[in-house]
């Protein structure tokens, strides 16, 4: 088993598609020395949303699991465009996560485990990162989840 990256992407069969412009006024990454921030990423899916509405009513917890997966998604490839090569990911440092969802809604981890898994599936330990997931009351759009990430590169 191929252990880079990019091989591991082929391996679970995902494409990464052109990274989702910002829809305002703001960069989609900001390198600081060895730090690579990414903005917040929607669970955009060939331009559309995947998921719309709020966790705990209208969206399903199993729906906000791959609306997380999604933006995980959008925010490696949005890491591929500012450094070219995966492999110069060190480390995930820190993944943040937004779940709009009722007041009543508790299942915020599991929704941005679908974000934190994929980014062990592709990184491998350097996947394994701190973490804060909460829960909002809207998100841009309607989204239901946003993730935004912090990665070490080389």
């Amino acid at each position: 088993m191929d252990s880079t990256p990019e091989a591991r992407l082929d391996q679970h069969g995902i494409i990464l598609p052109i990274p989702p412009a910002p829809v305002a006024t703001y960069v989609g990454t900001a390198v600081s020395g060895s730090l690579l921030v990414v903005s917040g990423q929607l669970p955009l899916v060939d331009g559309k949303l995947f998921a719309t509405g709020k966790l705990g009513a209208d969206v399903a917890t199993e729906i906000g699991v791959e609306a997380a997966r999604y933006c995980m998604i959008n925010i490696i490839a949005q890491v591929r465009a500012a450094v070219g090569d995966l492999s110069r990911v060190r480390r995930v440092v820190r993944l943040g996560g937004f779940i709009a969802c009722v007041p009543s809604f508790t299942q915020h981890a599991a929704v941005m485990n679908g974000a934190s898994d994929l980014a062990v599936a592709i990184f491998g330990e350097a996947g394994r990162h701190a973490r804060s997931t909460i829960g909002v009351p809207s998100l841009p759009l309607d989204a239901a989840v946003e993730v935004e990430g912090l990665f070490e590169i080389g």
